[in-house]
């Protein structure tokens, strides 16, 4: 839950570690942990300009990862469709045998 606090709060605004480690009540270590985390995973990009080390989102990564639950999401809801669409004609072929008999 740490980790997406910070990805929430990075996606309002670029903050520097130790923003965020006093933002979550933590540790410089404890902080400078959760963002190598994030960062290895290419969701956090850092810069270091002097003594402070600025983090912000790894927008290229958060972008591919959407496109990707994107890609599935129209995959099922294609899916769903076709199921709705067999759904209604068991319904219309139903209705139809009770009018027959």
């Amino acid at each position: 839950t740490t980790r997406r606090g910070i990805l929430e709060h990075l996606a309002s605004a670029d903050a520097s570690i130790t923003e965020l480690a006093e933002r979550f009540h933590m540790t410089l270590t404890g902080m400078k942990k959760h963002v190598s985390v994030l960062e290895r995973a290419g969701l956090v990009a850092t810069e270091k300009v002097g003594r402070v080390r600025t983090c912000r989102l790894g927008l290229g990564r958060l972008e591919r990862e959407a496109a990707w639950i994107d890609s599935y999401r129209q995959l099922w809801e294609a899916r769903f469709d076709d199921l709705d669409g067999i759904v209604e004609e068991l319904k219309r072929r139903e209705t139809s045998d009770d009018h027959g008999t």
